[in-house]
């Protein structure tokens, strides 16, 4: 994948692994309470917290629609960490994923639905030591012709370090890094309200009030029928 970095640099980047962490929210009472909303739904409970889904790498796309099966897909706003030979970066992206299939399994869902990203990159040392205040957002427009509506915002504050995700991903290194090629998702945000639900478009963004700088993303949503 090619990305932007620095300077308008752009750096090409082959990606072999995946990871998506789940339910990796940083107060423990309030991801209980979500696990039990979730439960009322059919969706299974995490057999630990976090918990890490592999999905194939090339569910990774810098497109800006997306086709998925179904109307009962949706996104929600991510850092992303990369890592390359000699550097880690952070990105934004979004877990798309099936809300039907995931009252079946959590891990299939996540894997039914590519993972959009955006084409620009920060180097993580750059964020280090003020990741707490980066701001997440995400919009989604619920059809074609309307406006968009806030979905998602706060700061990574509301999860957990990304150092502390990075150290328990399957294939971290034992210095607790992520090797060469690999991506993780690091998590999301709840819903500001109205509840997880999908929409025709989704925009998402990620903000550094300390450095002045944004990524920025967003696609729409082709939904193909389900032919029984």
């Amino acid at each position: 994948m090619r990305f932007t970095v620095a300077d308008g640099q752009t750096l090409d980047i082959t990606l072999t692994t995946v990871w998506v962490a789940g339910w990796t929210g940083r107060d423990p009472a309030a991801v209980a309470q979500h696990i039990a909303e979730l439960a009322e739904l059919g969706v299974p409970a995490p057999s630990t917290v976090p918990l890490y889904y592999r999905v194939a790498a090339d569910l990774l796309t810098h497109s800006q629609t997306i086709q998925v099966v179904g109307e009962q897909t949706s996104g929600e706003v991510e850092p992303v960490l990369i890592a390359t030979d000699d550097t880690l970066w952070l990105g934004l992206a979004s877990d798309h994923t099936d809300r039907a299939l995931e009252t079946y399994s959590v891990a299939l869902a996540k894997q039914a639905c590519a993972k959009p990203l955006a084409a620009q990159l920060w180097r993580f040392d750059e964020v280090a030591d003020h990741l707490d205040q980066l701001q997440l957002q995400s919009w989604i427009r619920p059809s074609e012709d309307s406006d968009w509506t806030l979905y998602q915002s706060g700061s990574l504050a509301a999860i957990r370090p990304l150092a502390e995700l990075m150290r328990g991903a399957p294939n971290a290194t034992s210095e607790g890094q992520l090797p060469p090629g690999s991506a993780l998702l690091c998590g999301t945000l709840a819903v500001v309200s109205g509840g997880v639900r999908p929409a025709a478009a989704f925009r998402m963004a990620l903000h550094d009030p300390v450095c002045q700088r944004s990524l920025h993303h967003h696609y729409t949503i082709d939904s193909l029928p389900i032919v029984n």
